[in-house]
């Protein structure tokens, strides 16, 4: 009877662990250019050259990115950043976007990043501005705050509504999506870079 109560429980941590890998997957993140098209799916050519493909989820959000000012960075509104560490503790801005009121708490946190060793991404409500010495502002989200410097060339884009028309061979894109067992992409959100734009995120 206990051998049979085991077996029991081994095929349902089987089956569950089955239903988790095929209901998820592992984070997936695309740069590059769109070569084609279709209802469903885009092609591209990643920064490196190399060639790769999205599914689309059928609930894709999609926004354009445009250059945005240094003054729309303020105290209270909402930006997501990627950053490197300095060596006094602060971060290093790589980039800024600057979110509009409708997309206020959209990943909002801070997570590790891909645009180099150490760097992280970090989404939150802008709290203090201080303009000395380049521009230092602090950012807060739920359960955390962090203090970014922001170079005077600093990259800032901010988004504008988008739909599937964006999508346009030859335009730079960013797709946020997951990546299955079988290396399908899906992609969650694209990011089309406006008038030639290339997203720096």
């Amino acid at each position: 009877m206990h051998r049979r109560k085991l077996l029991v429980l081994a095929v349902g941590l089987s089956l569950a662990s089955g239903a988790f890998a095929q209901s998820g997957g592992s984070p997936a993140r695309l740069r590059g250019k769109i070569d084609a098209v279709s209802a469903d799916a885009i092609q591209l050519t990643l920064r490196n050259g190399t060639k790769e493909s999205a599914k689309l989820a059928p609930n894709v959000r999609i926004v354009w990115l445009t250059v945005a000012q240094p003054n729309e960075i303020k105290p209270g509104s909402y930006v997501g950043t990627a950053t490197v560490p300095l060596a006094d503790g602060t971060l290093k801005a790589l980039e800024v976007q600057v979110f509009p009121e409708s997309m206020r708490g959209v990943g909002e946190g801070s997570r590790e990043w891909d645009l180099g060793p150490d760097s992280s991404m970090t989404n939150g409500t802008v709290g203090s501005l201080v303009a000395a010495k380049g521009r230092t502002i602090t950012i807060t989200y739920k359960g955390g705050e962090k203090r970014v410097v922001l170079p005077d060339d600093v990259p800032i884009v901010t988004d504008e509504p988008a739909d599937r028309g964006a999508l346009s061979v030859g335009v730079n894109v960013l797709i946020n999506g997951s990546r299955a067992a079988d290396g399908t992409v899906t992609a969650s959100s694209v990011s089309v870079g406006k008038n030639g734009l290339i997203p720096p995120m």
